[in-house]
């Protein structure tokens, strides 16, 4: 078995819910940390949720969670983890456009 940390980063998230991190083939995920930042000028709000596609179901981990003007927020870290089996994923959305950038940290078991 492989053991592999590894950052995934998305910028400029928006209104569209957008993955941010899917856990790979034959993979156990192992989420130790996600990190929502506000790159803009004006207070936002975001939503992030988690998908467990075993069993077809989304969850919020956090839903209309206020960023202030270049602000950020950790949803996951410190004592909270997350674990993610193959294809599950997380994904997040702004009220705003262009508003949003993410850094989700994890440990790949393969």
């Amino acid at each position: 078995m492989a053991n592999v940390f590894k950052n995934s980063v998305t910028s400029s998230i928006g209104t569209s819910a957008t993955k941010v991190y899917e856990a790979p083939a034959l993979t156990t995920t192992t989420v130790i940390g996600v990190s929502v930042a506000n790159i803009l000028n004006e207070n936002i709000s975001v939503d992030v949720t988690v998908t467990d596609t075993s069993e077809a179901k989304t969850s919020h981990l956090v839903k209309n969670v206020l960023l202030t003007e270049g602000g950020a927020q950790v949803i996951v870290g410190g004592e909270q983890k997350l674990v993610l089996e193959t294809g599950d994923y997380i994904s997040v959305s702004s009220t705003i456009a262009d508003s949003t950038d993410v850094v989700v940290s994890v440990l790949e078991i393969s």
